[in-house]
């Protein structure tokens, strides 16, 4: 007997340490709408997700610009970095769904002329869509949204628009939008809207600037969200997230704001994704 278990073991060994990986499938479609085209996706499926019937927390993973639903796949390494923080036990087995924004049109949100809406697609077509298809928790208190650069700029914009839907959010490296209402102007009448009025552009700014929207937020709404934002010393994107920080500061919303050595590039984010999944499994835990 004790020969025969000698043999065995070997061969189940692999089995048991192939059963600990989670699963990565990175060229899923909708068809959306709103849209009128299909939409890709990728999801990250946790350790146990195969072996149990229970529902998980959800991370919405954005990507930047230039990427798709694949850059955080291949070079933000995420199946890899999921695994060690859920068995190392610094993050909660979750979902980590990443839609891709890679549309033709750049970012997040609707368009000055609310002629393309892909911010209406992501909530009322795409989340609404992987929450039925996949066994996931449809509270407040499971779900976060985090992302890079564009990808940070529409974490921001998100949670800010919707901080009824997320328990957390963690820009990284990101673009949190104009400035000003004047470069609003500027840069919409140069994307091909020459026709950009001062109140189409003031209307954008209010709705999509992080700096304004952090502006508004009223006395009861200040710790709808934990945020964790991170952005490196030499990073090009430092100056809207120093802002971002300091306005926090003045309105007293509570955040965690992070400095770390290193610019705009997947060697600085894989280093910040493993404390973006560790801080959200904070409240997806109910600390």
């Amino acid at each position: 007997m004790k020969k025969q278990l000698l043999i065995f073991l070997p061969i189940l060994f692999p089995v048991v340490m192939f059963a600990q990986s989670g699963k990565v499938l990175d060229n899923l479609s909708m068809t959306s709408k709103i849209l009128n085209m299909e939409r890709n996706y990728a999801i990250y499926l946790p350790p146990d997700y195969e072996s149990s019937q229970r529902s998980y927390p959800v991370l919405y993973l954005l990507h930047g610009a230039g990427d798709d639903q694949t850059g955080w796949v291949q070079f933000g390494e995420v199946l890899h970095i999921a695994d060690e923080a859920i068995k190392q036990g610094k993050a909660t087995p979750m979902i980590i769904v990443m839609p891709d924004a890679n549309t033709g049109k750049r970012g997040y949100f609707n368009d000055v002329k609310g002629t393309w809406r892909y911010e209406d697609f992501f909530f009322e077509e795409f989340m609404p869509f992987v929450e039925k298809k996949y066994r996931i928790k449809s509270e407040k208190r499971f779900r976060a949204i985090s992302g890079l650069s564009m990808g940070g700029g529409g974490t921001f914009i998100y949670a800010l628009h919707h901080p009824e839907l997320f328990s957390s959010a963690c820009p990284l490296s990101a673009a949190v939008g104009y400035l000003s209402v004047q470069q609003a102007k500027e840069r919409l009448a140069g994307g091909g809207n020459e026709s950009i009025s001062d109140a189409e552009a003031a209307s954008y700014f209010n709705k999509y600037s992080a700096l304004a929207l952090i502006d508004s937020i009223s006395g009861d709404q200040k710790k709808a969200v934990r945020w964790y934002i991170d952005c490196g010393d030499d990073d090009f994107l430092f100056e809207g997230n120093s802002l971002v920080h300091i306005a926090m500061r003045k309105k007293e919303i509570p955040h965690e704001f992070r400095i770390r050595d290193g610019g705009h590039t997947w060697t600085y984010w894989r280093a910040s994704l493993p404390c973006v999944l560790e801080f959200v499994s904070q409240a997806f835990h109910q600390y």
